[in-house]
């Protein structure tokens, strides 16, 4: 048997595999005898078939098979041990003149080559870091927003400015049904609102999504469509209201206190407000990470430039799933997902000369910390270990949750990285601001 890889570019390479009757014969002979003990053939003894009869019957077919186990064993070890860093899987090349009925064979795969390139992380336009502040105007609203969590709905006749509305969004086209309720101060311009004020339980309001609400957010909660679906919907919709409430909002007393905060944290309406502050704090930091690490991507993709095997890697792509893909096909898919590919390939290359590892003791370390913030939100703040070694093996035992955790994990410590080697430039803004910056 022979193996040989020739170069045709910086980025395809061609395997050749050459195998002669000698490599494969021994293990046919093996499995042929092996059918012989077992074969149960009409007029013959079990164990006493003729070799002849066996090796016509099966000796073709266990041939193939045994030539094809051979062959992936083979390309698999060179690969191995050529250390080749390939895109994709080898792909066969079609041999018009090739018959299973020869002795020799001979074999050819294309391979998609991995580009050799180099990450700066010197970024020439410096990229920005969000430091979110929570304003004062933010911690007003949500100490309102409590008060009316935890205060008295009171039915009333008809709707006003300060109203909660229940009723049923409609598009029967699109297949919307979704009841919902809104309050009126969401609603954004004077014609909206004056459909609204002074309606009341039966009426059916014609009304158009586009600029409805405030946010996207609110009209996806309350059409129930994706965050995608949302944004610049522009579609004719009725709302029939069920129920009109007035909230009493809840006094800012200690019995207000105690259900926000059983442990008696807080005591004064200062203590509420730093609570508030601390909680959204940590919330923003959590948003203002992942917008920096959606930043750095975006900055490696664009400026790390190196080229990939695009021909071979469509040609992969139209066989490498279930169903074939036309060419056409093949090359949409690419162009959707070359970029991530490419970051793909930056973020391995980053974590190789970084020595950026993850083992498994610290994605069950990470697992663990989930489960606790989980737990403590249902009051067990000191779960045994056992018990969270026991929730985090089962989590883990789940092969997408497990890849989630670990995805999120090397997101962790890739964020980590960029910190300590890029230099932002840090902008302190409202939570507003940040939205209106980062999303417009």
């Amino acid at each position: 048997m022979n193996i040989t890889k020739e170069n045709v570019d910086a980025l395809n390479a061609v395997v050749k595999v050459d195998i002669v009757a000698e490599d494969y014969q021994p293990k046919v002979t093996q499995v042929l005898q092996d059918y012989r003990k077992k074969a149960n053939i009409p007029g013959f003894r079990k164990g006493h078939v003729p070799m002849g009869m066996v090796k016509k019957q099966y000796g073709k077919s266990v041939m193939i098979d045994e030539v094809n186990k051979l062959l992936q064993e083979t390309l698999n070890k060179f690969l191995t041990e050529e250390k080749l860093d390939i895109l994709g899987n080898p792909l066969p090349k079609v041999q018009d003149d090739f018959s299973w009925d020869a002795e020799a064979f001979s074999f050819e795969f294309e391979l998609g080559l991995a580009p050799a390139f180099d990450v700066d992380l010197s970024a020439k336009k410096k990229i920005t870091q969000y430091n979110i502040v929570p304003d004062d105007a933010l911690i007003d609203k949500e100490v309102a927003n409590l008060q009316a969590r935890y205060g008295k709905m009171n039915a009333v006749d008809a709707v006003a400015e300060t109203s909660n509305v229940t009723g049923t969004f409609v598009n029967e086209e699109k297949e919307i049904n979704k009841k919902a309720t809104i309050t009126v101060s969401d609603i954004k311009g004077k014609v909206n609102l004056k459909k609204f004020v002074g309606a009341k339980v039966g009426d059916t309001l014609e009304l158009k999504t586009k600029n409805l609400f405030n946010d996207d957010h609110k009209l996806q909660g309350a059409l129930g469509v994706s965050h995608d679906e949302a944004h610049g919907l522009d579609i004719p919709v009725t709302f029939t209201i069920e129920e009109i409430t007035e909230t009493e909002l809840a006094d800012l007393d200690q019995e207000l206190f105690d259900k926000l905060f059983p442990n008696g944290d807080v005591k004064t309406v200062t203590e509420l407000r730093e609570k508030i502050k601390e909680d959204a704090e940590k919330q923003f930091q959590t948003q203002a990470d992942q917008q920096l690490l959606n930043a750095v991507t975006e900055y490696l993709v664009e400026n790390t430039k190196f080229d990939l095997p695009a021909e071979f890697l469509q040609k992969w792509l139209a066989t490498a799933g279930e169903k074939p893909m036309t060419d056409e096909e093949a090359a949409e898919e690419y162009a959707k997902s070359e970029k991530g590919l490419r970051y793909q390939l930056i973020e391995g290359k980053i974590m190789k000369d970084n020595d950026i590892k993850l083992d498994y003791a610290e994605l069950v370390e990470y697992a663990k910390g989930f489960i606790r913030t989980q737990m403590a939100q249902f009051g067990n703040m000191n779960p045994e270990e056992k018990e969270l070694d026991d929730i985090a093996g089962r989590i883990l035992s789940n092969q997408d949750e497990a890849k989630r955790l670990q995805e999120q994990l090397i997101s962790h410590k890739l964020l980590t990285f960029y910190k300590e080697n890029i230099t932002f430039k840090t902008k302190e803004v409202s939570y507003e601001d940040f939205i209106k910056e980062v999303y417009k």
